[in-house]
């Protein structure tokens, strides 16, 4: 079991949290890719559009008539093969989202915050106290704690706390979310993931509860010692004549 370092926002050591192997273990990157290629595929606006033959400007009379005037047949303007004309199968408004099963979600998350971990990047403060509303004070906070370049914000959800909103909203580079939906793209996305306390205990406890039931069942049975599987019994002569009778 791993354990990190407790910071306030001066930078001083003020405790130790110890972490589950469960949660903050292996990283699995072929789930992080199908989080993040989901993510971005939401996010994709589909508002791409072309007109087809009956959007495009133009009467809908035929130009002449069938047959007799020696020149190729045609019913409208407005025709694909025509200058101006309609587009044909052009691409229409779509979304791009699709269905992503929640428990693979967790798992990429879980994985996002054993990368985070073992690169050194997660930073855990005891409270996000702020007496005012000043961006300077707190951007001297985080180069307290050596955050340099871009860095993500968690706190627990509803957390009511103005002054740490009104003071990172303006930090270029520096993004606040609830624990309850930080996504694995926005830890990835950025340098730094620095939580509170109350929002990683939190959020441990959640991601411990929806492991799968084999993976619980390994972790609990790693300490104890494994039982020796029985031999199956065998039927003696005289049960299998009274089961036949």
């Amino acid at each position: 079991m791993a354990t990190i370092d407790i910071q306030n926002l001066s930078g001083g050591k003020v405790g130790t949290l110890q972490l589950d192997d469960e949660v903050f273990g292996a990283v699995n990157e072929d789930l992080l890719w199908e989080a993040v290629k989901h993510y971005r595929a939401a996010r994709h606006a589909g508002t791409h559009a072309t007109k087809n033959k009956k959007l495009v400007s133009g009467a809908g009379k035929k130009l002449w008539k069938q047959k007799g005037t020696g020149r190729a047949r045609v019913g409208s303007i407005r025709s694909p093969l025509w200058r101006h004309g309609g587009t044909v199968h052009g691409p229409q408004p779509r979304s791009y989202d699709y269905a992503f099963p929640r428990k693979k979600l967790l798992g990429a998350l879980r994985s996002a915050l054993a990368a985070k971990l073992a690169d050194g990047k997660l930073i855990v403060v005891n409270a996000f106290s702020l007496k005012e509303v000043k961006t300077k004070a707190f951007r001297e906070a985080l180069d307290k704690l050596k955050v340099d370049s871009t860095a993500l914000l968690i706190e627990v959800p509803n957390h009511g706390n103005r002054n740490l909103v009104l003071s990172s909203r303006n930090l270029d580079g520096v993004e606040l979310v609830s624990g309850n939906v930080v996504h694995p793209y926005q830890l990835l996305r950025y340098d730094r993931a620095i939580f509170s306390q109350p929002a990683i205990e939190k959020l441990q406890i959640t991601l411990k509860s929806s492991l799968p039931k084999r993976h619980k069942h390994a972790a609990e049975g790693e300490g104890s010692p494994k039982k020796a599987a029985k031999s199956p019994r065998r039927r003696t002569k005289h049960e299998k004549a009274a089961e036949v009778a």
